[in-house]
């Protein structure tokens, strides 16, 4: 009896040592990303986007704009973001847009990112801005602004040959903005891998 209820002691002792082990394996192995699936629009112009189907095109809120989204907020944040396209400067090179952008933030506490990268038809560049956003607050000639602590902006120069150049401007809550970088850069076929940190004293 003693050597029956030794082995059934065993067995119990190995199986579940063999449930422990596949629980271990089945916890070591990743989360499989979830696939975001995009559609396709295009902006006037003729410039084509693969964006995420979550982002919501609406009718543009001016007539300078191109085309406008609004980005789902992550659980967290209070407010959308929002994704809007030009394809005019408001005068200068690169460097003088950016500047006008990092200037729509308070300067303390304030980070600046800015990365130059190639496409087969052209250059771009990307700005990662973070901090407290001097938000437009009704019409833009009023020019009225409040103060978004815990924002982000995304922005993009895009020259496109025979095309000119964009102007892609994402800002909010700086989780929900955040989120969105790679899917930004997705959106009109950029390559992370092959950009370059610039600083902007040595931009034009």
């Amino acid at each position: 009896m003693s050597k029956q209820i030794s082995s059934l002691l065993f067995l119990a002792t190995l199986t579940v040592s063999i449930v422990a082990q596949a629980e271990d394996k089945t916890a070591d192995k990743p989360a499989r990303k979830k696939e975001t699936k995009t559609i396709e629009v295009e902006i006037k112009g003729g410039l084509k986007l693969n964006v995420p189907e979550t982002w919501k095109q609406s009718k543009p809120s001016s007539r300078l704009r191109l085309a406008q989204f609004t980005i789902p907020k992550l659980k967290g944040d209070a407010e959308d973001g929002e994704l809007a396209l030009f394809n005019f400067g408001a005068g200068g090179g690169a460097k003088a847009n950016i500047d006008r952008w990092v200037g729509q933030f308070q300067a303390n506490e304030r980070e600046v990112k800015v990365k130059e990268g190639a496409l087969e038809t052209g250059r771009y560049f990307f700005v990662e801005i973070s901090g407290t956003y001097n938000k437009p607050i009704g019409p833009p000639i009023a020019r009225q602004t409040k103060a978004a602590p815990g924002s982000r902006m995304l922005g993009v120069i895009l020259g496109i040959e025979d095309k000119g150049i964009y102007f892609f401007k994402m800002t909010g809550p700086d989780k929900t903005v955040a989120a969105q970088a790679s899917a930004l850069k997705n959106s009109f076929g950029a390559d992370a891998k092959n950009e370059k940190e610039v600083e902007l004293d040595e931009l034009r």
